[in-house]
């Protein structure tokens, strides 16, 4: 019996919560779990609460059955919280009292930067995505087309279909058992990874274009504003893989995108290739995520931002002699 099915007995009500902003990690294993509650555990009465999916994940079941109310300050007490690919306990955000009213709690992630805030903590940093870890948790047999689905999704996103690091042989073994359940996997990718609307690609080629590189080269950033994102009739759910096409760009090491999500207020996305952590980076300003993928929020302008990011990613090329100090 794994761990999961322990932290069920007994329960009649579960609240199961992601992170800000959720992402296909974060959507895949949310539903995933429900539908897998739903499905076997018909004696539990589940809810996901998470801010409002981006609608190119709407082809998963039950899509429109994820709750985003605010919870009033004297909300609800479950039996169980469950938390999925959220690092800590602030990235929950508005849903956090969930978790602090719960009987019990139980954090499923894979982030390096998790130290475990709930009564029992999964945390495996060496999986490609939550979806995975969360799989090991699940009876293999007992998992259905729409709850592979779930889990299929969350594995493209954190992978990057499959090309990042963090994807192991482990990784590609679990795809295949999911794609046996009969799910569309390559309509997956396209519907959820790749297919961009029209304003999606006018958005993508003005960072592209208005990009800069510093640092010799090694780095590269761009910045969107508010003011360019209501140009546009955009929002945060539509610059999904900006930074993944600047980190492509010939000769690049570390790519850095902003958006701008207050006033002096950015939120800050980096990935690297080979030599950067950028999650050190990140922690340092209070964020967190993987080696080649994290993330934070800083304040200042544009050029507060990448100053202060520069310097730490500068020391750790320097450190790994891909860089030379000059005078």
């Amino acid at each position: 019996m794994s761990i999961l099915h322990e932290m069920l007995d007994g329960v009649r009500t579960v609240v199961i919560l992601g992170h800000v902003r959720p992402d296909g990690d974060c959507a895949g294993s949310c539903l995933g779990l429900y539908h897998y509650l739903s499905e076997h555990y018909p004696e539990i009465s589940a809810e996901v609460f998470l801010e409002p999916l981006s609608e190119k994940f709407s082809y998963l079941t039950d899509f429109e059955k994820v709750k985003s109310d605010i919870p009033p300050k004297a909300c609800r007490e479950f039996d169980l919280c469950v938390t999925l690919d959220a690092s800590d306990k602030g990235r929950l955000g508005a849903f956090l009292p969930y978790l602090e009213r719960a009987k019990k709690s139980f954090c499923v992630d894979h982030h390096v930067t998790n130290s475990g805030f709930a009564t029992v903590n999964v945390i495996e940093p060496e999986a490609s995505s939550t979806c995975e870890v969360l799989y090991t948790l699940l009876e293999p047999e007992n998992i259905s087309e729409p709850t592979a689905e779930c889990l299929y999704t969350g594995l493209v996103h954190d992978t990057g279909v499959f090309k990042f690091s963090c994807t192991s042989p482990k990784t590609m073994q679990i795809a295949g058992e999911l794609m046996a359940k009969g799910i569309p996997f390559g309509w997956i990718i396209d519907e959820s990874f790749y297919k961009k609307t029209y304003v999606q690609n006018q958005i993508l080629g003005r960072t592209l274009l208005e990009s800069v590189t510093f640092l010799h080269g090694f780095c590269i950033f761009s910045a969107v504003r508010m003011k360019d994102m209501q140009f546009y009739g955009v929002d945060s759910k539509d610059l999904d893989g900006i930074v993944e096409q600047l980190r492509l760009t010939d000769g690049v090491e570390c790519a850095i995108f902003l958006y701008e999500t207050n006033v002096r207020e950015f939120k800050v996305s980096m990935r690297s290739k080979n030599i950067v952590d950028v999650s050190k980076v990140a922690s340092y300003f209070g964020g967190g995520g993987h080696r080649f993928a994290a993330g934070c929020t800083l304040n200042g302008s544009i050029h507060d931002v990448i100053n202060n990011l520069s310097g730490h990613i500068e020391r750790q090329l320097i450190e790994a002699g891909a860089l030379c100090i000059t005078e």
